[in-house]
């Protein structure tokens, strides 16, 4: 799944992260236009996992 498919579903996925991750916040959640990049890097930092970890999670859902 490439990021532009990941940005269509991400209210979807949003929510399952917030289960799965209790440490995560709607602010490292945000999804702005142009920033997917920095906010992959926000839910890599909490949840200790890599890019790829995390888009195989979200093709997954």
């Amino acid at each position: 799944m490439n990021n532009d498919q990941i940005e269509g579903k991400w209210k979807q996925v949003k929510g399952k992260f917030k289960q799965k991750y209790g440490k995560l916040t709607d602010d490292d959640l945000e999804y702005s236009e142009g920033k997917f990049d920095e906010m992959m890097g926000r839910l890599q930092e909490k949840t200790g996992k890599t890019k790829e970890e995390l888009k195989d999670e979200i093709d997954k859902w």
